[in-house]
């Protein structure tokens, strides 16, 4: 059974933080490229920062300067540290392990940003 669990959501006002967590089973954790990905009501599914196997990153432009993705193979974790957080960042976020043509994709954790 491959499961995939996002946690850390919830609401936050504009210009704070959030820390998302997503944990692996089931899987070959280290062997994976791992992803976050959001999705706003209405909008289309968007990537929102990705780690390869060996560590390296890429953010989508929305999001440069203020998230940080990070893996942890020895507790099969990938988290996304979110700073500076804009209304436009309220979505849901979802957690996605890949491997060649292989992914999996976690349930979903919503963020919302308001005051």
């Amino acid at each position: 059974q491959v499961l995939l669990v996002e946690s850390g959501g919830g609401l936050v006002q504009p210009g704070g933080s959030l820390r998302l967590s997503c944990a692996a089973s089931g899987i070959m954790f280290r062997l994976y490229a791992m992803a976050w990905y959001r999705q706003a009501t209405g909008k289309q599914r968007e990537l929102v920062a990705a780690i390869t196997s060996g560590g390296s990153t890429n953010y989508g432009d929305s999001v440069k300067g203020r998230f940080t993705i990070s893996r942890d193979n020895a507790k099969n974790t990938v988290d996304l540290q979110m700073n500076s957080l804009k209304p436009e960042d309220t979505a849901v976020y979802y957690c996605k392990a890949q491997l060649n043509l292989l992914a999996y994709w976690g349930q979903g954790t919503q963020v919302t940003v308001s005051s």
